[in-house]
């Protein structure tokens, strides 16, 4: 199982918050398309000398109309060895991996033609002979979501939206520069519903300098109106290199209070949760059934390949990122010269896993802890997790570990653990044993407490 990630670098105008890579000129989008198609081509790693185009049938008006501008060539096959591929290769995804989900992000995605978005599908599908594509996913601003451009991207196979509206006050959103309006952002939503998308998720933004609670609390309240199946809620965080940054430095933007920012959080949480939405990371919300597949895969250490500039891939042991620059990532044909890249230390990978996991619904469980690095390992998280335990910043249930795609939920034949002694006895000797799975407990910081989990989970690492 596998994601792709295309990132679009376009905007018509930046925000004033956002440090992503991207920018408001449009002229070299022609030669943006080409080499991300380029890109996409050379990402596959081939098992044999069968082509993935005969993997999977294609109309010909499928065939014709892919990269219909573009000429690439095959892909070569793998013949190095794991060790070179470590500094040497392009992170690739094998043609026989299941690729359950792409995202188009950015910059604007929704400022590409629903046929050029509807391309890049069409070249996944046509790569890997296993890409059901469950999850497909357009980040658009609002201003760009017409009833014709809607109904044409649903004609494309596109399934999800992550619409962002970050605010339904009209004066926060000229303050954070934002190009649409509260109106047009409730209208977007409308339009996407009467095209016949199911699946949407929005952005907001708290934690503004002059957002009162009771500010905050209509934005929430706007955004159950509309009832989309996921929402996203961001703090704000100024950036160095952002105009927010620099107003910052010069002492002109003071950021929002610390108790201001907390309650707010916690105003977020009583009134999703209430209305029936699920908080499963920190960000993130979801109605039953819908967290975002595709930004699952980063929490979950899932490999997935970042096709463009700045965009990140990974493979489960490497870390690489394309340079970000537009005129250099244009200048000739991707190689890993263009990236940078770190391949994850065993530590390294342990600190990762709790980092991600601890901020999820899911928590940390100790059967994975033993099986991936160790009851050395395991010893040591544990020890660390008492003094968290006894403050409540963690919490421990019993019992054997749920589906990653669904919640922690206490049953009556589930407790509460006070500390980590019992646990260390019985998962250091059964760990290997098909037993050990029974003997699973999960470790999880509490929701309320993610807003400050950032120093409860480095108290854990190694390093």
């Amino acid at each position: 199982m596998a994601g792709i990630y295309i990132h679009i670098p376009f905007c018509k105008s930046r925000c004033y918050y956002c440090d992503f890579f991207s920018g408001t000129s449009l002229t070299r989008r022609k030669e943006l398309l080409e080499m991300l198609h380029r890109e996409l081509q050379m990402r596959i790693t081939q098992t044999n000398s069968v082509s993935p185009k005969t993997a999977v049938q294609q109309t010909p008006a499928d065939q014709s109309s892919l990269l219909s501008s573009t000429s690439l060539s095959e892909p070569a096959q793998d013949t190095t060895t794991s060790e070179e591929r470590q500094y040497t290769t392009l992170i690739s995804l094998p043609e026989m991996v299941s690729i359950e989900t792409l995202y188009f992000g950015g910059g604007t995605p929704s400022l590409l033609t629903p046929p050029e978005l509807g391309a890049f599908i069409r070249q996944v599908r046509q790569q890997w002979a296993h890409a059901p594509l469950e999850e497909i996913t357009v980040e658009a601003n609002p201003d760009d979501l017409t009833p014709e451009y809607l109904t044409a991207l649903r004609q494309e196979g596109v399934n999800r939206l992550s619409i962002g509206i970050q605010s339904f006050h009209d004066r926060d959103l000229q303050w954070m520069h934002r190009r649409h309006t509260a109106r047009s952002a409730i209208e977007a939503v409308r339009a996407a519903r009467q095209a016949g998308f199911d699946n949407l998720s929005i952005d907001l933004i708290y934690g503004l300098p002059h957002m009162t609670l009771e500010e905050w609390r209509d934005n929430l309240q706007q955004a159950l109106a509309l009832r989309p199946e996921h929402l996203s809620a961001y703090h704000l965080t100024i950036e160095p290199q952002t105009p927010f940054g620099r107003a910052k430095a010069r002492g002109t933007l003071q950021e929002i209070d610390p108790e201001s920012s907390f309650a707010q959080y916690q105003l977020l949480r009583e009134l999703l949760c209430g209305a029936g939405y699920e908080h499963y990371e920190i960000s993130n919300f979801a109605l039953p059934g819908r967290r975002a597949r595709h930004n699952s895969l980063y929490w979950h250490g899932v490999p997935y390949l970042g096709i463009g500039p700045s965009a990140h891939s990974f493979d489960g042991k490497r870390r690489q990122w394309n340079i970000a620059h537009l005129g250099q990532y244009l200048g000739r044909t991707p190689t890993v010269e263009q990236t940078e890249s770190e391949t994850l230390t065993p530590d390294m990978q342990y600190d990762e896993y709790l980092m991600t996991h601890l901020r999820t619904s899911d928590g940390v469980h100790t059967a994975v802890l033993a099986s991936r690095f160790g009851t050395e390992r395991l010893h040591y998280f544990l020890q660390q997790a008492q003094r968290h335990l006894a403050t409540g910043d963690l919490v421990c249930t019993s019992g054997p570990a749920e589906a990653s795609s669904t919640p922690l939920k206490l049953t009556p034949g589930q407790e509460f653990i006070t500390g980590p002694t019992d646990a260390l006895k019985e998962l250091c000797s059964h760990t290997s044993t098909p037993a050990a799975a029974a003997k699973d407990q999960c470790y999880r910081i509490p929701a309320e407490r993610w807003f400050i989990s950032d120093g409860i989970i480095s108290d854990l690492f190694v390093g």
